[in-house]
């Protein structure tokens, strides 16, 4: 299979980390990265790749279909790699439609687009695939002692941001059965890592350590979910695409239960070490006066739990472990260290998201 490749939302979290990782191992693949740029996608995440004569941005939605077909026709591209949906939990509460509407109308107009370019006239591209990068929120929530989801786990979604990726999961999987074209899924757990909007909890805990601000915790605290490194999770869809049998889904986790409570304090207690560890620290950020006191657990102010909150959830991954040699790399201790020292050296990233002239970039 070719490595040249169209990513869907790659100036987003994941997907932007996907761009790099897949132009650093294939340096003379060809990158074509489509994203509508809507609040959570930011230009400054691909910087580095945009002089790069292999790497192309467009910018255009899913949900135009013959922009997709065009795409895939002009640089002749046999693989999507589709990252591109609304995933903030709390904004499809308040505002379900835009998820509806990116996340299954958008993932059908890339099947369309996909089904006609490689599938139908005299020459079908039979060495295609059409990735499609989904959570496990799709399996809802388990309990305190529950198994963790496998991929035969039966669907449960409880938000209507997991109900409209539990869709496109399924209209995925139809386009396989239906018309034969060629389509792997992978449902993952929680990611961290570089590039992570500040409004999902590991970021905006740092941030507003970093900015002397409450640290919100929904409840008790006490939901758990499994973390996962983005760079393992960009190595996991690597290889589903290299390994993985074309109509089945593989889970991707990072066998990492964390209660988010303690996520909180372990953010507090590691950038205390660091400031401690590193002098400058504390002169450039002035602003973090609990965390240079060593008091960043006093931020901490359980709000009013969120309507409908999965409490637990937790991936099996024993199937990409076993049948395509999948493993993470990063353990949680090296892996949140690397994602503080990223936040830590890149403050320009975080604060023109926080100030909103990350749009203009």
């Amino acid at each position: 299979m070719s490595k040249d490749i169209l990513i869907t939302g790659g100036a987003g979290f994941i997907g932007a980390n996907f761009a790099h990782y897949w132009m650093f191992k294939y340096p003379d693949a060809k990158v074509v990265v489509l994203d509508a740029l809507t609040y959570a996608g930011n230009l400054q995440n691909l910087a580095s790749l945009e002089n790069n004569p292999q790497f192309k941005f467009v910018h255009g939605s899913i949900c135009n279909t013959e922009v997709v077909e065009r795409l895939l026709t002009e640089h002749s591209l046999n693989t999507i790699v589709h990252f591109a949906a609304e995933s903030h939990v709390d904004r499809s509460i308040s505002g379900p439609d835009l998820f509806i509407e990116t996340n299954v109308v958008g993932t059908h107009s890339l099947l369309k687009a996909a089904k006609k370019v490689w599938l139908s006239g005299d020459s079908p591209v039979s060495n295609h695939r059409f990735h499609h990068v989904s959570t496990d929120e799709v399996y809802g929530t388990l309990g305190p002692v529950d198994a963790a989801f496998k991929e035969t786990t039966a669907y449960a979604p409880n938000s209507p941001y997991s109900a409209s990726k539990a869709a496109s999961d399924h209209l995925v999987r139809s386009y396989h059965h239906t018309y034969g074209l060629n389509v792997t899924t992978s449902n993952c757990s929680n990611n961290y890592g570089p590039y992570h909007f500040p409004e999902k909890l590991i970021p905006l805990v740092v941030t507003n350590l970093l900015l002397d601000k409450p640290l919100p915790v929904y409840g008790d605290g006490m939901q758990v979910r499994d973390w996962l490194y983005v760079d393992d999770h960009c190595r996991g869809i690597d290889l589903v695409l290299s390994r993985g049998k074309v109509g089945q889904t593989y889970n991707i986790g990072g066998h990492n239960e964390w209660a988010n409570i303690n996520i909180v304090k372990l953010i507090g207690s590691k950038l205390e070490q660091m400031f401690n560890a590193d002098a400058s620290l504390a002169a450039k950020y002035p602003t973090a006066k609990s965390v240079i006191a060593g008091k960043a657990h006093s931020l901490i102010q359980y709000v009013e739990d969120r309507p409908g909150h999965d409490r637990r959830y937790a991936v099996d991954a024993s199937k990409a472990m076993r049948e395509l040699g999948y493993a993470p790399q990063e353990t949680f201790e090296s892996g949140i260290e690397r994602t503080l020292r990223w936040y830590l050296d890149n403050d320009s990233w975080w604060r023109s998201v926080l100030d909103g002239s990350y749009r203009s970039f």
